[in-house]
C-alpha cells in the first residue's frame, strides 16, 4: 500500500522562506504552497511576538494581510481556540489507562464511542473533537510503535488516507505538536507517521511548520533506522521519507548523508542523497561527488563503515526485486555513465594497426580526464575487491576500455597507467574474449615502448616501466604473493586476489613479453634514479634490481650489474630510501655466494677500490670538504658497503676457503676512508638516515672496536654540545685567518716566544673538529718541541684539548702521525715512519716514545689513549687474520679425507689458543711497562731526598699526575678483561707500587678472587707478593672476604715457618712481617692469631742461634715480656733490643738476629696501633 502519487510537497523555496521568516517571499508563494504552511503562519500571527522591533511589526501586518484572503485560516484559528490544558490532561489519562489495561484496549477517554467511521466523524466534528480524534489515533500509533520491539508494521487509518481530509488532518497534527510538544515530541511523531500511508507527506508538512526541528528529526529517524534499508519495507519507507525531507531542504542533504555514515544506518539513503543532490557537481579535478563518496566509504580508514557499505553492495546484488528501481542499480548506472563520458571516442573501435604503431596520442585519454579516470578505476577496484561487486558484461567491457586507453605523458598519466596495470592483474576476469586479450597485449606492448618517453616527458622518477620489470621478475621467480602485495600497495587497498587467477598473466609475461634474459638485459639499461630519497614514492628501478639480485638473474645470465649499483649509490640523498640497505646486502651476498654449486664462478664483481675512493674525494686529505662531489648519503652508503663486505668475507671465510675467494679490500684503502668523521656526520642525521646509523655502529663495534671507545663518545658529546656552540659564537674573523703555515712558524719560535703559539692555539680551540683537520699535521709534528724544558703547561693542555677534538673525526690517521712525532730523537733522526699496520701488529710501539713523554702528563694522556686504541685494534686485527687464513689450516687431499674433520677442529683450537696467548702477553707487557713508568727515576729519588716537601705538596708533581692517568687506564683494562689483572699479578711487579695500584685502581678488589691461588704458587717470591698485595687490599677493602683471605695468609705463614730452611725463612718473613700490622689494622679480631705467629717466629729464630751464642737471650726474654704484659711495655718500644755498646756490630748482621728484631718491631707496632689507635 503505497503513498498517493499526486501529493504536493513543500518546495525548497517555501521551506527556506519559513526558515528565515521571510514574509516577502512567503507572500510570493502560490495558494496551494501557502496552504501547507498555514498552521505555523496563523499561530505566528496570533501569538504575542517576542520580537518587538518595527521591522517585525511591518512584517506582521503583511502576514495578516496575506492570511486574510485564505478561507482555511478560520478553521485553524478555531483549532487554536481549544483548551489545550484540558486536552493534555485527558490525553495523559488515556495513556495511563492504556498502559494499565494493555495497548489493545478499545476504551478511550479522549473520544467517546464513535457513531460513524473515523472519516465521517472527523468531517462532522467541531474543532475540539477533531483535535481529540487525531490525538487519539496518533497516540495509538505511538504506543504500538513502542510495543513493537523494532518490528515494522503498517497502520491502516482512514484519517490519514482520505485525500479529502488530509490537509485538515495535517493542520491538526501541526497544531497538536506546537501546543502539546511535551506530550508529543516531534521525533516520536515522525517515527509514528512512517507507519501510516502518506506518512512522508505528513512528516514534511510537520517539519516545514517547525523548520528548526529539521536536523533533530533527521538524526532521530536515521538513528532508529535499519542498518540495511533496502532489505525491508520499513527501511525503504524511512529512506523515502528522509529523501523527501532533504528535497525540501537541499542545503542540508550532505549533512544528513554524514549522519548516515556516522550511524552506519540506511546506506541506500546515503547513495540516494548523493544521486539526488550531487549529479551535476564535480570537484576541481573533475571527479564527481558520487565517486568521492563511495570511494571514501570503501577506501577510508573506518573498517566498520567499510564493512557496512560492502554488505549493502553484496545484499543489493542478491535481491531479485526490480533492479532498475533500486538505489544500487541507479548508482551503478550513474557510475557507468560517468565512465563512458570520459572514454576516448576511438577507443570503442580500436584499430590494431594504429595501436601497434605506438604514439601516446592515438585513442588517447584527454588530459583533463586523467585524474577522474584514475579515481573511477580505484572505485571499481574497491567495489569489486572490497564490496564484492560482480560487474555486468557492459560494465566489464567499458572498464577494460578505460584501462587500456592511453593517457598523455604527465605524472597523472603515469599514475593512471600504473593503476590500470595493477587492476588488470587483480581482476583478470575482465579479459574474457580473444578480442579483449588481444587488446590487452597491444596495450602492454605500448607500455613497454612508451615507458622511457613517459619518464622523460612527465619528469617523474617512478615510472610504470619499473613496475612492469618488477612484475616480470616476480612471475619468473614464482613470487605470486609478492605480486599481490605490489598490486594492493599500488591500488592503495587490501583486496583478496587468488594466486590461481594470475596463471594466464604469468604465461603472457614469461613467454610472450618478458623472458628472464630480456628482463635482466633491460634492467641494466634502465637509468638510475637521480637524487634517490624516501621522498620519491612508487616503484623505482632499485626495486627491480633488488628482486633480480635476489633471484640471481644477473649472475645466471652473466650480466654485470656493478656499474649500475655504484652509480645509484652515488645518486642518493636524504632522507634515505628504505630499499638501499637491502640492495647493498643482497649485492654483497651475490658477490660472495655463487648462484649454484655447479658454477662457483657465477658471482657479481665487487666495486673497485678506485671507484670507492672517488666517492670520498674531497673529505680525504687536508682540503676537507672543498672539492666534495658526492653527498654525505652516498659516502655513508659506500662506507656501509665496504664494512659489510669485509664482515661478510670473514663470516664466510671457511666456505670461501674451498672455493674461489673474492678479494678483500686493502688496508691502504681503509686507512684513507674517514670512518669516524662519517659516523659523526651520520649521528647528526639519524632521523633522515633511518637504520643506517645503527647498522654502521654495529659494523664499527665488530670490526673497528678502537673507534668505539666510550671516552671518545663522551668527549664528542662535549665537543658538539651547547658549550662548544657558545664558544664558537666568540669566534672572530682574525681567528679564522690563522693558517697551518702560521702555526708552523710560531712553533719554530716556541723557545723564544710562547705568546704567539698560545694565541693561535686558543683561537683554534674555537673551531669545529672538521675545521681543525688542516692543522693536524702541524700540531703532531711539533709535539716533540713541547718536550723541551720551559714550555708552559697551558700550551701543553691546549695541545691535548685540540688533539682530543681532532680524535673525534680522524683518529686513525692522527694516531699514526702522533706516534711518529713522539719517537725518541735517535729514531727521528733516522726518519723511521711507522704505518697503521705496524701499530696494529705491535701496539707496544706506542710506548717506545721519547722518555720525556713519560713525565709530561698532557702528552702522556694522549699516549695512553693511543695505546688503549691500538690494543683494541690489535685484537680485531688478529681475529680477522685468523678468519682470513682459515684456508691455511688444512690443505685437503683425496688420500686423507677420513680424518679431515678432526684435523680441522684441532688446528682451529690450536690457532685460537695461540692468538689468545699472544693477546694476553701483549696486554700484560703493556701493563708491566706502564707500572714501570710509575716508578720514580733515580734523579727523582735524589731530588726528593735533597728537597723534602712538607704535607701534601709531593702530590703536586708530574710523576703523581702520570701515575693517576696510568691507574685510570689500568682500571679500564682490568674491568674489560679480569684475566689481565690475574696474569699481571701472577707475573708480579715491584712491591713499592702496591700502595699506588691498590689505592689508585678501583678494580683491584678483583684480586681477592685469585689470592688463594697466588699464595699456593711454589715460588717464594710469588707467595711474598701475594701476602703483600693482600695486606694493602685489606686496608683498602675491609670486607668479610678480605678477612677470610687474611686468615688464610696467617695460616700459610705459620705453615711455612715449619718447613722453610734458615735462608728461605729470612727471605720470606723479612718482607712479610710488616704485612701483619696491616692485617691487624684492618681486622682487630686477628690480633691474637698474629701475636701467636710472631712469638712462634721469634722462638724459632732464637732456637736456631742458641747453639752459637747466648747473646740472644735478652731478646727472647723481651719477647716473652711483650707477650705477657703488652700494655706495660708500650712506652719503651723505641728502645733497642740489642746491648747498647758492648755487642759487636757483626752480631746485628746475623739473619736470625735481624729477623728477631723485625719480629719485635712488628709486635710493638701492633701493640701501639691497638692501644693508641695510631
Amino acid at each position: 500500500m503505497g503513498d498517493s502519487p499526486d501529493l504536493q510537497y513543500v518546495s525548497p523555496y517555501a521551506f527556506e522562506a519559513m526558515q528565515k521568516v521571510d514574509v516577502v517571499r512567503l507572500a510570493a508563494l502560490s495558494d496551494p504552497e501557502l496552504r501547507l504552511l498555514l498552521p505555523c503562519l496563523v499561530r505566528m500571527a496570533l501569538c504575542a511576538p517576542a520580537d518587538q522591533s518595527h521591522s517585525w511589526a511591518q512584517d506582521k501586518k503583511l502576514l495578516l494581510r496575506l492570511l486574510s484572503g485564505v478561507e482555511a485560516v478560520n478553521s485553524i484559528v478555531a483549532l487554536l481556540s481549544v483548551d489545550f490544558h484540558a486536552l493534555e490532561q485527558d490525553a495523559n489519562k488515556e495513556q495511563q489507562l492504556r498502559h494499565k489495561l494493555g495497548g489493545g484496549s478499545g476504551e478511550s477517554i479522549l473520544v467517546s464511542q464513535l457513531q460513524h467511521g473515523l472519516t465521517l466523524e472527523f468531517e462532522h466534528s467541531d474543532s475540539p473533537r477533531r483535535l481529540r480524534l487525531v490525538l487519539s489515533e496518533l497516540l495509538a500509533i505511538i504506543n504500538k510503535v513502542a510495543d513493537s520491539g523494532g518490528e515494522f508494521f503498517m497502520k491502516s487509518s482512514e484519517l490519514f488516507e482520505s485525500p479529502v481530509h488530509m490537509e485538515e488532518a495535517a493542520d491538526v497534527l501541526c497544531i497538536l505538536q506546537a501546543e502539546l510538544h511535551t506530550l508529543l515530541p516531534i521525533t516520536e511523531m515522525a517515527e509514528a507517521l512512517l507507519h501510516v500511508r502518506n506518512g512522508a507527506w505528513f512528516l514534511c508538512l510537520l517539519v516545514a511548520n517547525v523548520p528548526d526541528s529539521f536536523n533533530e528529526v533527521c538524526r532521530s529517524l536515521i538513528k532508529n533506522g535499519e542498518r540495511q534499508d533496502e532489505e525491508s519495507i520499513g527501511g525503504r519507507r524511512r529512506t523515502e521519507a528522509l529523501r523527501q525531507l532533504c528535497k525540501m531542504n537541499p542545503s542540508q542533504a550532505l549533512k544528513v548523508r554524514g549522519m548516515v555514515v556516522e550511524e552506519c544506518h540506511l546506506p541506500g539513503l546515503g547513495v540516494a542523497l548523493t544521486l539526488d543532490h550531487t549529479k551535476n557537481e564535480a570537484g576541481e579535478d573533475g571527479v564527481s561527488n558520487m565517486v568521492c563518496f563511495v570511494s571514501g566509504l570503501l577506501l577510508g580508514t573506518n573498517a566498520k563503515v567499510r564493512t557496512w557499505f560492502g554488505t549493502f553492495i553484496r545484499n543489493g546484488q542478491l535481491r531479485r526485486r526490480e533492479n532498475n528501481s533500486s538505489v544500487l542499480w541507479q548508482m551503478r548506472r550513474q557510475l557507468l555513465l560517468e565512465l563512458m563520458s570520459i572514454l576516448p571516442s576511438a577507443s570503442n573501435t580500436p584499430a590494431t594497426e594504429e595501436a601497434e604503431s605506438g604514439g601516446s596520442v592515438c585513442s588517447g585519454l584527454k588530459e583533463e580526464h586523467v585524474i577522474k579516470a584514475s579515481a573511477l578505476l580505484r572505485l571499481y577496484c574497491a567495489l569489486m575487491g572490497i564490496a564484492g561487486l560482480k560487474p555486468t558484461d557492459e560494465e566489464a567491457e567499458q572498464v577494460l576500455l578505460l584501462m587500456t586507453s592511453r593517457p598523455p605523458a604527465t605524472p597523472a598519466g603515469v599514475r593512471f597507467v600504473s593503476l590500470s596495470f595493477c587492476m588488470l592483474l587483480a581482476f583478470s576476469t575482465l579479459v574474457s574474449t580473444p578480442e579483449q586479450e588481444q587488446l590487452m597485449l597491444i596495450w602492454l606492448n605500448w607500455m613497454i615502448k612508451e615507458e622511457a618517453y613517459f619518464e622523460s616527458t612527465a619528469g617523474v622518477s617512478a615510472s610504470f616501466g619499473e613496475m612492469l620489470l618488477l612484475v616480470a621478475m616476480y612471475f619468473h621467480s614464482n613470487q605470486l604473493s609478492a605480486i599481490i602485495d605490489l598490486v594492493c600497495s599500488t591500488l592503495g587497498m587490501k583486496i583478496v586476489i587468488k594466486p590461481s587467477s594470475l596463471g594466464r598473466m604469468k604465461t603472457i609475461f614469461t613467454q610472450e613479453i618478458f623472458t628472464e634474459q630480456v628482463v635482466t638485459a633491460h634492467a641494466v639499461r634502465v637509468p638510475v634514479t637521480s637524487n634517490l630519497s624516501a621522498n620519491i614514492t612508487g616503484f623505482l628501478p632499485i626495486h627491480c634490481i633488488y628482486q633480480l639480485l635476489r633471484s640471481r638473474a644477473f649472475t645466471k645470465h652473466k650480466v654485470s650489474i656493478k656499474d649500475w649499483i655504484y652509480t645509484q649509490l652515488c645518486e642518493t640523498t636524504t632522507p634515505l630510501h628504505q630499499q638501499l640497505l637491502p640492495l647493498i646486502d643482497v649485492y654483497i651476498n651475490s658477490i660472495i655466494t655463487p648462484a649454484s654449486k655447479a658454477s662457483p664462478e657465477a658471482t657479481n664483481k665487487p666495486i673497485t677500490e678506485q671507484e670507492i675512493l672517488k666517492v670520498f674525494q674531497g673529505i680525504v686529505g687536508e682540503n676537507s670538504r672543498l672539492g666534495q662531489r658526492h653527498t654525505i648519503t652516498a659516502q655513508l652508503l659506500m662506507l656501509y658497503y665496504v664494512l659489510s663486505y669485509e664482515e661478510a668475507l670473514l663470516a664466510n671465510s671457511k666456505t670461501l676457503a674451498i672455493q674461489r675467494k673474492p678479494k678483500s679490500y686493502s688496508s691502504a684503502l681503509m686507512d684513507q676512508i674517514p670512518i669516524k668523521y662519517l659516523i659523526r656526520q651520520a649521528h647528526g642525521l639519524q632521523q633522515e638516515l633511518g637504520g643506517l646509523h645503527s647498522s654502521l655502529l654495529r659494523l664499527l663495534a665488530t670490526n673497528y672496536p678502537h673507534l668505539c671507545i666510550v671516552d671518545d663518545w663522551i668527549c664528542e658529546e662535549e665537543i658538539t654540545g651547547t658549550d662548544a656552540l657558545l664558544r664558537r659564537m666568540l669566534l672572530t674573523s682574525s681567528a679564522k685567518n690563522h693558517s697551518p703555515n702560521q702555526l708552523q712558524e710560531a712553533f719554530s719560535l716556541l723557545q723564544s716566544n710562547h705568546t704567539q703559539v698560545m694565541q693561535i692555539l686558543e683561537h683554534l680551540t674555537l673551531l669545529s673538529a672538521s675545521d681543525l683537520i688542516p692543522y693536524a699535521e702541524v700540531l703532531t709534528t711539533s709535539m716533540n718541541q713541547l718536550l723541551n724544558a720551559g714550555v708552559p703547561r697551558r700550551i701543553l693542555q691546549t695541545i691535548n684539548k685540540l688533539w682530543m677534538t681532532l680524535n673525534t673525526v680522524m683518529p686513525r690517521r692522527l694516531w699514526v702521525m702522533t706516534v711518529n712525532a713522539l719517537q725518541p730523537e735517535l729514531k727521528l733522526a733516522r726518519k723511521h715512519k711507522y704505518t697503521q699496520n705496524d701499530l696494529m701488529i705491535d701496539p707496544l710501539i706506542v710506548l717506545r716514545c721519547d722518555p720525556r713523554v713519560q713525565r709530561c702528563p698532557p702528552l702522556m694522556d694522549i699516549t695512553l689513549h693511543m695505546l688503549n686504541g691500538y690494543l683494541l685494534a690489535s685484537k680485531a686485527y688478529l681475529n680477522s687474520y685468523l678468519k682470513e687464513t682459515a684456508d691455511q689450516d688444512i690443505k685437503p687431499s683425496s688420500n686423507n679425507a677420513a680424518g679431515l674433520a678432526g684435523q680441522a677442529e684441532t688446528m682451529e683450537v690450536t690457532r685460537e689458543e695461540l692468538k689468545n696467548a699472544l693477546l694476553a702477553a701483549q696486554d700484560s707487557a703493556a701493563v708491566q711497562i706502564l707500572l714501570e713508568i710509575c716508578l720514580p727515576t733515580e734523579e727523582e729519588k735524589n731530588q726528593d731526598s735533597s728537597q723534602p716537601l712538607e704535607g701534601d705538596e709531593n702530590l703536586l708533581c708530574n710523576l703523581r699526575e702520570v701515575q693517576c692517568l696510568i691507574c685510570c687506564l689500568l682500571h679500564q683494562m682490568f674491568i674489560a678483561d679480569p684475566n689481565i689483572a690475574k696474569l699481571v699479578h701472577f707475573q708480579g711487579y715491584p712491591c713499592q707500587l702496591l700502595p699506588l695500584t691498590v689505592a689508585g685502581i678501583p678494580s683491584m678488589h678483583i684480586c681477592l678472587d685469585f689470592i688463594p691461588e697466588l699464595i699456593a704458587q711454589p715460588e717464594l717470591e710469588k707467595q711474598i707478593f701475594a701476602i703483600q698485595l693482600l695486606s694493602y687490599l685489606c686496608i683498602q677493602y675491609a670486607l668479610p672476604k678480605s678477612l677470610s683471605m687474611a686468615r688464610l695468609a696467617i695460616n700459610v705463614m705459620g705453615t711455612l715457618l715449619t718447613v722453610l730452611t734458615q735462608a728461605k725463612r729470612y727471605a720470606f718473613f723479612m718482607p712479610t712481617l710488616p704485612c701483619l700490622v696491616f692485617f691487624c689494622q684492618a681486622f682487630p679480631p686477628l690480633y691474637e692469631d698474629v701475636m701467636s705467629l710472631l712469638i712462634q717466629i721469634g722462638q724459632v729464630c732464637a732456637s736456631s742461634v742458641a747453639t752459637e751464642t747466648r747473646d740472644i737471650d735478652p731478646i727472647i726474654t723481651r719477647l716473652q715480656q711483650l707477650k705477657e704484659k703488652p700494655k706495660k711495655c708500650t712506652g719503651v718500644h723505641s728502645l733497642s733490643l740489642l746491648p747498647a755498646s758492648g755487642v759487636k756490630v757483626t752480631e746485628s748482621l746475623d739473619p736470625e738476629v735481624q729477623l728477631c728484631q723485625r719480629v719485635e718491631r712488628t709486635i710493638v707496632e701492633i701493640i701501639n696501633m691497638s692501644v693508641t689507635g695510631l
